[in-house]
């Protein structure tokens, strides 16, 4: 063990999550039953692997959660094309990742839930599958897991890194088990420049600022036919759309409607949950306040009386934001950090977000110097915000146009990535044959 693997918080940490080891069956059962934990795959989380390790080189792709994981999608295409004896792992966290990487992982692409960072169970995972290289996105660490990966051989890379000022603070009480966890990384690929900064700063020797990723991400995916279905719901009323809300934020979108309904009365609100098992308390809620809501999770239709269309569903965010030329961004009203822009910017929508952008500040800036995004202080400033934009279309389009010409900006960063990280793929065959 080299001396920054042995440094004092490296030890503790080992010694910690063994010590809570014995925890981890009760962890997991409270999971499932909140439906965080897919009950049929809990193995994995121990290490298990539930599909057999594919021949040829691996690399495998570690992201947190779907906007992660849809963000190195156009990579992983990269990779499986580049060679037929490549294949490649993508491990999630989430219930609700799973379900989408099943649906949209190509052949020869499998997916697995993270091993809980616990060094037996790291092991064991890292044993069965063997990756020759190891991409970890955004800012999702496990020490036990990124050690183990890099004393098997693997080689290791931090793609679209994202280090907040808040989180940054946190490493700087640790520095020496800062600095013994990224210098592991053989390139550090920053999102922005403030990323990169810090970065440097924890200890990072071989940093790169390529880009936003997620720059590079095509329109969202929707069903034509359905589109054309709820259009036809929907009739000319006004609309507007609250995505990848929080709790809190849905009772604002809430008030927002009842405010702007007194001069738009035929004004259909949708809502987005970022987690849509939280549906049917969003319903409830709305439907407390005296609401009428459609719950799409459950079959409802939009009629002329629905005030507000919930999309309680997985992977049809395209779809909602086609329905709507207005979009306030999620997560940006509370202490979240906001969540991805350039999705309702692609789709034509004019952006109204809060003050909390902590997650994508760089964009959230780049946007509004554009006029392509209204920022708001709080809730209570939103119904003014979409009220603006319903009643003057002209201003609507030059927003959303503005907010495309943002996200089409600085574009490439695929093909950059790409280009750093084959090199440290070994020649043909290493993993499974070692």
């Amino acid at each position: 063990m080299t001396r920054r693997q042995s440094s004092p918080g490296f030890v503790f940490y080992r010694l910690l999550t063994r010590a809570l080891a014995p925890a981890v069956p009760l962890l997991l059962r409270r999971r499932v039953t909140r439906g965080k934990e897919d009950s049929a795959r809990l193995g994995e989380r121990l290490g298990y692997a539930s599909q057999a390790r594919p021949q040829g080189r691996l690399v495998w792709f570690h992201a947190a959660s779907i906007g992660e994981s849809l963000s190195v999608m156009p990579l992983v295409e990269r990779f499986l094309a580049a060679a037929p004896d490549i294949s490649v792992l993508v491990t999630t966290g989430t219930v609700t990742s799973a379900k989408l990487m099943a649906e949209r992982l190509p052949p020869r692409a499998v997916h697995q839930f993270v091993p809980l960072d616990h060094p037996d169970y790291c092991a064991r995972f890292l044993d069965h599958w063997r990756p020759d290289l190891a991409i970890w996105v955004e800012s999702e660490f496990w020490p036990n897991l990124i050690a183990a990966a890099h004393m098997r051989g693997a080689k290791l890379a931090l793609v679209n890194a994202r280090i907040t000022e808040n989180s940054f603070g946190k490493w700087r009480r640790a520095p020496r088990f800062a600095e013994g966890l990224l210098s592991r990384f053989s390139v550090a690929m920053a999102q922005d420049a403030a990323s990169a900064e810090r970065l440097r700063s924890l200890g990072s020797h071989a940093v790169l600022r390529l880009g936003n990723l997620k720059h590079d991400a095509p329109p969202l995916a929707h069903d034509a036919a359905e589109l054309a279905r709820l259009r036809g719901e929907i009739g000319a009323r006004p609309v507007w759309i609250a995505s990848n809300t929080h709790e809190g934020e849905e009772r604002a979108a809430a008030d927002a409607h009842l405010q702007l309904a007194q001069t738009h009365p035929d004004l259909l609100t949708i809502v987005v949950p970022r987690h849509p098992a939280r549906g049917a308390s969003v319903a409830a809620e709305c439907r407390g306040l005296g609401l009428q809501v459609a719950q799409r999770s459950t079959g409802d239709r939009i009629a002329p009386a629905t005030n507000i269309y919930l999309g309680d569903t997985l992977g049809e965010m395209g779809l909602y934001y086609m329905l709507s030329g207005i979009a306030f961004i999620g997560g940006t009203l509370n202490s979240a950090g906001g969540h991805n822009p350039f999705e309702a910017a692609r789709l034509d929508s004019a952006l109204i977000a809060g003050p909390s952008d902590f997650n994508f500040a760089e964009a959230y800036a780049a946007f509004e110097k554009a006029n392509a995004m209204t920022r708001i202080a709080a809730a209570p400033a939103l119904a003014g915000a979409v009220g603006r934009l319903l009643a003057d279309e002209a201003l609507r389009r030059r927003v959303a146009a503005s907010a495309r010409a943002v996200a089409s900006a600085d574009s490439g960063a695929t093909s950059r990535a790409f280009e750093a990280l084959l090199p440290l793929l070994p020649a043909g065959g290493s993993g499974v044959d070692a």
